[in-house]
C-alpha cells in the first residue's frame, strides 16, 4: 500500500491560526444556512403548521430512509441577489426505499412556494443531475406557480422543466410527484408530466387556472375542490394515480412506489469495503491556509478523505505543481487531480492529460481538487507552448466520459478553472469550501492589469495620467472583484452545487460517487493513451 504519512504539526502556530480562521468561516456558513432553514421566519412556519401541514424539511426527513444521509444541493441559491436565499425550493440526493433519488421540494412557507429565476435555475440543475446520473426524481409539490413580477425572466426558460420531465421518462428514469398543496398553472404540469402522481385530500389543488383566473377568463364561479382537488382528479379527471388521506399517507405511498420500481444501478458496486482515513477530518481546518497566497499540500487533504489514507501517486517527481494518483473513496476506485502550488505549467498540463486518458482506459471516476491560479504566463512559457499544453489538458477534460466530481478547495482562477473541470465542463457534482475564491484572476492582479492598460493608453495619447483617479479606481475594482469572487456570491448564482464544511468532504464525495454509479460508468472508447 501507498499510505500517506502526514507531516502536519497540530501544535504549530500556523496550524492553530488556520484552524481558528476555518472555524470562523464554518460559523458564518452555519449562520447563513440557518437563515435558509428558517425561511421567512418562525411566524410563517407556525402558520403553516397550524394548518396541519409538515414543513418542507420534515417532509424530506419522513421520505428518506431512516438514518440515511440527505445531500442538500445549492442551499444558498440566490444569495446576494435580492431574491429569497435558498431559491424557495430544496433539492438534494437522498435514499428512498433503498434507491438513490433526486428530491425536489417546494418551500411553501416562503412566498407561497412561488418560483423566481433562482428557483428555476436550482430546479433545472437538479433535473440535469438526475438525468446525467440516472436518478429517479421525487417532487414534493406545493407552489403557487411563477412569482408573477418576475415572469419575464421565467416564462420562456421555465418550459425546460416540462422538457426535462418528459426526457427523463423517455430515458426510463421515473418521476414521482407528491402533491401537498397548490400546483397551479405551469406547475400543474409537474404532476401531469410525472410518471406517478399522488394527491393529498383536502390539500392538493391542481389546475391550469385557479378560481380567480377562471372567473376572469370565463365568468364561472369555480370551487377549488371541484376544479382541481384530489378527490376530483382521483375519481374524474385521472390526473391523480393515488389518493392520499393526509401528508404522511402521501409520503408512505411515495416510498411504496419507489420500492416497486425494480430499480437497478447500471454502474458497478463499490469495489472494496471502505476503511476510514487514518487521520481525522477535523484536522483539515488547520491544514487549509487562511491566506490564499500560501499553498497547502493536497496530499494532507487526501490523507483525511480517501480510504485508509492510501494514495498511489502517479508521476510524483514530474510536474510537481499538480498531484495525480489513484485511491478509493467509500469503496469506489477514483483518480485524483489536485493542485499543489497553484500554477499549472506545461509539464503539469501534459501530466494531467495523460492521467485523464488512463482513467478513461480503466473506467475510473475522477476527483478534481482545485486550488489554482491558472496556467503560467511569461515569454519563456509562451515560447515553450503553454497554450498548446493547456489545450491538451482542456481537451482531455472535455472529452473524458468517466464521472467528474470537483471540489474547489481555495483558488480557482483563469483557465485553470476550466482545466480542473470547472462548472463549464459539466462535472457531475461541484462543491466549494467556504474559503473558495473564483474569478478571471485575483482582485489585485485584475485591478493592476486595468491600471497598466490605462497608463499605456494615456502615454500613447500624450495626456497626463491621473494617479489619484487611478488609485481610486484600483481600490474600487479590487473591492468589487473580491466581493464577486467569494464563495457565497458564486454559490448564490449556482456556479457550484453547494458550499460544504471541509470536514464533510469525504461523505459528500461518497454520496456523489454512489449517485454517479446509478448510470453506466465508462471511459471514452477509442480515446487511447498517447505520450505527451
Amino acid at each position: 500500500m501507498s499510505v500517506i504519512v502526514s507531516r502536519v504539526d497540530t501544535a504549530s502556530e500556523e496550524y492553530l491560526a488556520n484552524r481558528e480562521a476555518g472555524l470562523a468561516l464554518i460559523a458564518d456558513l452555519e449562520a447563513e444556512t440557518a437563515k435558509v432553514v428558517m425561511g421567512e421566519g418562525e411566524r410563517s412556519l407556525e402558520r403553516h403548521r397550524a394548518r396541519g401541514r409538515l414543513t418542507v424539511r420534515e417532509r424530506i426527513e419522513l421520505l428518506v430512509d431512516a438514518d440515511s444521509a440527505f445531500l442538500e444541493l445549492s442551499t444558498l441559491a440566490g444569495w446576494g441577489t435580492g431574491f429569497t436565499v435558498g431559491g424557495v425550493i430544496v433539492t438534494g440526493v437522498g435514499v428512498v426505499s433503498g434507491v438513490e433519488c433526486m428530491i425536489i421540494a417546494h418551500e411553501p412557507t416562503v412566498r407561497g412556494g412561488t418560483m423566481n429565476p433562482y428557483t428555476l435555475r436550482k430546479n433545472l440543475r437538479a433535473l440535469e443531475i438526475a438525468r446525467v446520473n440516472r436518478l429517479p426524481v421525487l417532487y414534493l409539490v406545493e407552489s403557487g406557480g411563477a412569482d408573477l413580477p418576475t415572469q419575464a425572466d421565467l416564462f420562456v426558460p421555465a418550459g425546460r422543466i416540462f422538457h426535462e420531465l418528459t426526457a427523463l421518462s423517455a430515458a426510463g428514469i421515473p418521476s414521482v410527484s407528491l402533491v401537498f398543496g397548490n400546483s397551479t398553472a405551469g406547475g400543474a404540469y409537474v404532476p401531469g408530466m410525472s410518471d406517478y402522481a399522488v394527491l393529498v385530500d383536502k390539500q392538493a389543488q391542481v389546475f391550469l387556472g385557479g378560481p380567480p383566473l377562471v372567473k376572469m377568463a370565463t365568468g364561472e364561479d369555480a370551487d377549488g375542490e371541484e376544479l382541481g382537488g384530489a378527490a376530483m382528479h382521483s375519481r374524474t379527471s385521472g390526473v391523480s394515480d393515488y389518493f392520499a388521506v393526509d401528508e404522511r399517507d402521501a409520503i408512505r405511498i411515495g416510498r411504496q412506489i419507489v420500492s416497486r420500481l425494480n430499480w437497478r444501478k447500471h454502474g458497478p458496486d463499490a469495489r472494496t469495503v471502505p476503511r476510514p482515513p487514518r487521520y481525522s477530518a477535523e484536522e483539515l481546518l488547520g491544514i487549509i491556509s487562511r491566506d490564499q497566497r500560501v499553498p497547502f499540500d493536497p496530499r494532507e487533504v487526501l490523507a483525511r478523505i480517501v480510504d485508509d489514507s492510501d494514495f498511489d501517486e502517479y508521476k510524483e517527481l514530474y510536474g510537481t505543481s499538480l498531484v495525480t494518483g489513484w485511491a478509493s473513496l467509500h469503496g469506489y476506485p477514483i483518480g485524483v487531480l489536485a493542485n499543489h502550488r497553484g500554477v499549472l505549467f506545461g509539464d503539469e498540463a501534459k501530466k494531467a492529460a495523460e492521467f485523464i486518458l488512463l482513467a478513461n482506459q480503466t473506467h475510473t471516476p475522477l476527483i478534481f481538487l482545485q486550488n489554482t491560479t491558472g496556467y503560467m504566463v511569461g515569454t519563456a512559457y509562451e515560447q515553450a507552448g503553454i497554450i498548446k499544453d493547456g489545450a491538451k489538458m482542456i481537451n482531455a477534460v472535455t472529452n473524458s466520459t468517466v464521472p467528474h466530481i470537483t471540489v474547489n478547495m481555495a483558488a480557482s482562477f483563469g483557465a485553470g478553472n476550466y482545466g480542473m473541470s470547472g462548472r463549464a465542463f459539466d462535472p457531475r457534482f461541484l462543491f466549494s469550501w467556504p474559503n473558495m475564491r473564483q474569478a478571471v484572476m485575483g482582485a489585485t492582479q485584475l485591478a493592476g492589469v486595468l491600471s497598466i492598460v490605462g497608463r499605456g493608453s494615456a502615454e500613447r495619447a500624450g495626456r497626463a495620467f491621473d494617479e489619484d483617479a487611478d488609485a481610486q479606481q484600483r481600490a474600487q475594482i479590487e473591492q468589487q472583484i473580491e466581493a464577486e469572487s467569494q464563495s457565497y456570491f458564486m454559490s448564490g448564482r449556482l456556479y457550484d452545487d453547494g458550499i460544504i464544511d471541509p470536514r464533510q468532504t469525504r461523505d459528500a464525495l461518497g454520496i456523489a460517487l454512489s449517485a454517479t454509479h446509478s448510470a453506466t460508468v465508462a471511459g471514452r472508447p477509442g480515446f487511447g493513451v498517447f505520450r505527451m
